[in-house]
Order: C-alpha cells, then structure tokens, then sequence
C-alpha cells in the first residue's frame, strides 16, 4: 500500500484559544467541503468532541454516493486533534490538524493527511488521474472558505457573549 501525504499550512486570524472552537464543531465541516461532494454530518448533533468520538458522513464522489466514518484519535483543545478514517473511500486516512500560537495573536493551521487509495497499482493510476486533484481540490476550498466562515464564527460567538452579560 502507497501512503501519499498532503501538507498545507495556513495563517489565520485569532489565537489557537480563538479559532479551535470553529473545529470543534464538526458541523462547521460541511460548510468547509466544496458544494459538489454533498457532504453531510449524519451523526445526530450535539457532538462531543474528545479522543474515541465517531462521526459518521454522507458524500458523493464523482456522483456516487458514499459512507464515511471516522474517529477521533488525539483531542487537545488549542493545539491539535487526529481524526483517523474508519469506513469510507481510502484504504488509509489519517488527518492531523495542529495549531500553532504565532505573534500578533494569529494562529498557524498545519493539516497533515496520510492517505491511501489500496488497490495496488489500478489504485496508483486512480491516484495520478483523480485522487491527488480530487484531495488537493478540497483542501484548495477549506483554505479559500476558512478566513470569511472563521470571522462569522467569531462574530456570532462575541455576539452570544455580549447578549449573555
């Protein structure tokens, strides 16, 4: 089995403190996924997040629909959590998300994403031809979509707090 990896890192406005609780809401992923693979949170909310919860998700890849279930393997809130695929497209999915304090109260998101296709070589051709784009595709969404969803997060969170005091 071919592990491939992607590395992204992006810069976001707010502290680790500030920014983790908008992942914390695994709702929040759906919102975060391109509007073409249809995903969906079909685990019923609230979602506790913390090491051993499962989350279960509706999508269609290339139009055909698809299960997935994943696990919370590591939860440290502000700093990073590990989400490991349990059923679903891969043979391997292992998800790092990590956040790093940066000067100007601003945070550096790091995603790590081990994945596998298996099938052996008929999997490496579908890797080269669709699964590399298809990956990188919607990490290129989550990046481009995180600043504006991020900012209405904060706001709607300050605006609770203010309406509670």
């Amino acid at each position: 089995m071919h592990v491939h990896t992607l590395h992204r890192e992006q810069i976001l406005d707010g502290t680790p403190d500030e920014v983790f609780p908008f992942f914390a809401d695994a709702l929040n992923l759906e919102a975060l996924t391109p509007p073409l693979l249809r995903f969906r949170v079909i685990t019923p909310g609230p979602i506790t997040m913390q090491v051993g919860t499962l989350i279960q998700y509706r999508l269609r890849l290339h139009g055909v629909p698809v299960g997935w279930k994943t696990l919370i393997q590591d939860w440290t809130p502000g700093v990073r959590f590990v989400d490991t695929q349990l059923s679903g497209p891969y043979r391997l999915w292992h998800h790092t998300h990590t956040f790093e304090p940066l000067p100007g109260g601003r945070t550096r998101m790091t995603d790590v994403v081990r994945y596998a296709i298996g099938f052996g070589p008929l999997g490496e051709l579908a890797h080269r031809a669709l699964v590399r784009r298809d990956v990188e595709a919607i990490f290129d969404f989550r990046a481009e979509a995180i600043g504006p969803l991020l900012e209405a997060f904060r706001g709607e969170r300050g605006a609770q707090a203010l309406a509670a005091a």
